[in-house]
């Protein structure tokens, strides 16, 4: 879809320079003329916002890791001397705090987007793929930048979190504690692992903006999906990136940095923890630990089952699954607009998703209601939030693993458009494309 390069330099400065390094050839294909779908919705402009995010969390991180001290006794006190005494440090942590939830709450929306319009399916598996490795990096950058700020919660969630890998010891003695100690560096989450958290989580962002270098490689290659998830067949399916794109991806990430601004000015500390705010203290545990919200899902699934070894392979079976949904999907149909049946289950989908979510920021033991009264002696049936995160858990697995491959070969799928031209421009599209 991309096609021959159409730039063409206009005076001898442009030239010389694109005879050696072909920079602005380079941008003039990628962002300028590059052909792009016509019928592109808004939901298609969370690329171009999950770069600004990228670029906000960089540029943000390198200024914070000025002043922070990535020392056990040090780092509570750094993260407070930033709000107070560094000028504007209240600010500039507060957005890139708020920033890590904005770069999840559009990389979910991005995905969801994908498995909606079928953008895994050939010819982008690679791109799909190499998405799914941004959004791991994106998790471990995550996880280690909530460590920094040294909070009870900080501390007690990277307690619990490297205590997953132990869960090995029951398939290879030892294996799982020689892990645990070497991510720590140490027996216990201190100096050491503080240290390594820190310098891995400075370095990963610039790793990200390698893998998105790649991720946006290939997307120029086989060119834009579209929501109809036909190919383009010719000129009048596209139009140029700039300015039709760059316009409509500009008004986008307007409304987005309002939200955005919302959050950092008016409510910074709504999707944080309080107990964040208090010193961690190895000798006191909170009554409830829990991770981010962007993680809630995937401790829900952790959760859904009391062996811990099986909890842990769930967490990551769940994410690993991703990987494969270029492969589960049967379907010779990608966007969900002509597949009813994928469509209501990609709903009921993503209700599962918001579902482990809230499970996820429950205490386990929390009781929904009672099935039946307790008949003598007998304790009563009740229902709870574990065996609620057990039925979700369920379902997650089962989109991906039953639904995906059963529903492509017995759904019957509407009839697709002969054009995007025509899916745009209606039935006459094509006689005018051929006048």
């Amino acid at each position: 879809m991309s096609g021959p390069s159409t730039y063409e330099p206009k005076n001898a400065f442009t030239r010389w320079l694109d005879s050696r390094l072909p920079i602005l050839r380079f941008a003039n294909d990628t962002m300028t003329t590059f052909p792009t779908p016509k019928n592109l919705n808004y939901w298609y402009t969370f690329g171009a916002i999950l770069t600004f995010c990228l670029a906000v969390q960089i540029v943000t991180g390198i200024v914070l890791a000025m002043h922070y001290a990535s020392a056990a006794s040090e780092a509570f006190a750094s993260v407070e001397y930033v709000m107070r005494d560094v000028n504007s440090g209240w600010l500039i942590r507060y957005v890139h705090m708020n920033g890590a939830s904005m770069f999840f709450l559009a990389v979910y929306i991005h995905m969801f987007r994908g498995l909606y319009y079928g953008s895994y399916k050939a010819p982008r598996e690679v791109l799909w793929i190499l998405g799914v490795v941004i959004y791991l990096l994106m998790m471990a950058t995550a996880f280690m930048g909530y460590t920094l700020p040294w909070g009870q919660m900080s501390f007690w969630a990277a307690t619990v979190i490297t205590n997953f890998f132990a869960a090995f010891d029951s398939v290879i003695p030892g294996f799982g504690t020689a892990i645990l100690e070497w991510l720590r560096g140490d027996f216990a989450v201190d100096d050491a692992t503080l240290r390594r958290f820190f310098s891995l989580h400075y370095l990963l962002p610039f790793a990200i903006a390698a893998v998105v270098g790649l991720h946006i490689w290939a997307l120029h290659v086989p060119g834009n999906n579209n929501p109809t998830g036909i190919e383009v067949k010719g000129p009048q399916d596209t139009v140029p990136f700039h300015p039709y794109y760059t316009a409509k991806d500009a008004f986008a990430l307007g409304l987005f940095t309002i939200l955005f601004a919302w959050f950092v000015f008016f409510d910074p500390n709504v999707l944080g923890h309080p107990d964040n705010y208090i010193e961690a203290n190895p000798l006191q545990t909170p009554p409830h630990i829990v991770p981010e919200w962007y993680f809630l899902p995937f401790y829900a699934i952790l959760r859904a089952v009391p062996y811990k070894l099986g909890g842990v392979l769930l967490m990551f079976g769940a994410i690993f699954v991703l990987f494969l949904v270029p492969w589960l999907d049967t379907s010779g149909v990608r966007s969900a607009r002509y597949r009813p049946v994928f469509k209501q289950l990609f709903w009921i989908f993503l209700i599962v998703c918001i579902g482990l979510g809230w499970v996820g920021g429950q205490p386990a033991d929390r009781v929904l209601f009672t099935i039946a009264e307790a008949a003598g002696d007998s304790p009563a049936r009740v229902f709870g939030v574990a065996d609620l995160g057990l039925i979700l858990t369920i379902l997650y697995f089962a989109f991906f693993l039953v639904a995906m491959p059963l529903v492509g070969m017995m759904e019957t799928p509407r009839p697709l458009p002969a054009s995007i031209a025509q899916s745009v421009l209606g039935k006459g599209a094509q006689t005018k494309a051929a006048a």
